[in-house]
């Protein structure tokens, strides 16, 4: 309720900043980077005539200033472009991969880092088809072969993945993987027992167990991200569709999310 009361009494000033197209536009470029009167109209593909009256409103409502040739955020105007540009990746993400949002349970991610889906814009949804019905897993196989480390989160396994990353263990790449208590007791017996006992010794390889229902798949590489969600009613991993991104930014987004979770387990 408190964004709702302040709505109503800046209202007209939100209206204004997203109102304006070059106003949000000079914002923006901004807060990328610091920038001349000739890169701005570079940028937003508009006149000086048109740019000039709106940096004079910016600077007098101390959201930018200027040094020489350049114009800069000031710390206030890093404030409000940062959050304008969170608001538009996460705008941008939710309706790019709507279908994949509206149709899976999200529960399983930690409210911070739902606030921060807007990390995953450049993100690709890879799903399994008629004539690729392996599609996923195939990619899956793809990213931990070419990973230089691996971290994982898993309410699910088989004989398969446990496979692929015991042979990546044995080649010396770092695993760490955390599981459900589930999937922990299916761990201890065969096949998957005889694997686990296999590692032993290897310094490179962290089993964990959350204590908890984790309703989300995520594997992270130096590389690559690998996001798979829990159908719409919360029992069923979908595995038939993956979110996959090589954007540094979704990379570092995984990492958040598996350490939410390493933070809540404990040793196997």
């Amino acid at each position: 309720m408190d964004a709702l009361c302040t709505y109503d009494k800046v209202k007209n000033e939100v209206q204004t900043l997203y109102r304006s197209r070059l106003q949000t536009q000079i914002l923006l470029s901004l807060n990328e980077d610091k920038q001349t009167l000739s890169q701005i109209r570079g940028i937003t593909g508009s006149t000086s005539q048109a740019i000039i009256p709106l940096i004079k409103k910016l600077e007098n409502d101390q959201l930018i200033a200027k040094k020489k040739q350049d114009y800069y955020l000031t710390p206030l105007g890093k404030v409000v472009a940062s959050n304008i540009a969170d608001s538009i990746m996460t705008i941008g993400v939710v309706d790019r991969h709507k279908c994949f949002w509206s149709n899976h349970y999200l529960e399983g991610i930690p409210t911070s880092l739902l606030n921060e889906i807007g990390c995953l814009y450049n993100s690709k949804l890879i799903s399994d088809t008629n004539t690729e019905i392996f599609n996923v897993y195939n990619n899956y196989l793809r990213i931990l072969n070419e990973a230089d480390h691996v971290f994982g989160v898993s309410s699910i396994m088989s004989t398969g993945h446990a496979d692929v990353l015991s042979e990546r263990v044995c080649e010396g790449i770092p695993v760490e993987l955390i599981v459900t208590s589930d999937v922990a007791e299916q761990l201890r017996q065969e096949p998957y027992v005889e694997k686990i006992n296999a590692l032993d010794g290897y310094t490179n390889f962290k089993l964990m167990v959350a204590d908890e229902n984790i309703r989300v798949g995520v594997t992270v590489t130096d590389k690559c991200l690998s996001l798979g969600l829990y159908k719409k009613d919360g029992v069923t991993y979908d595995t038939t569709t993956d979110l996959f991104s090589f954007d540094q930014m979704a990379v570092k987004w995984g990492e958040r999310l598996f350490n939410y979770y390493r933070n809540r387990a404990k040793p196997f």
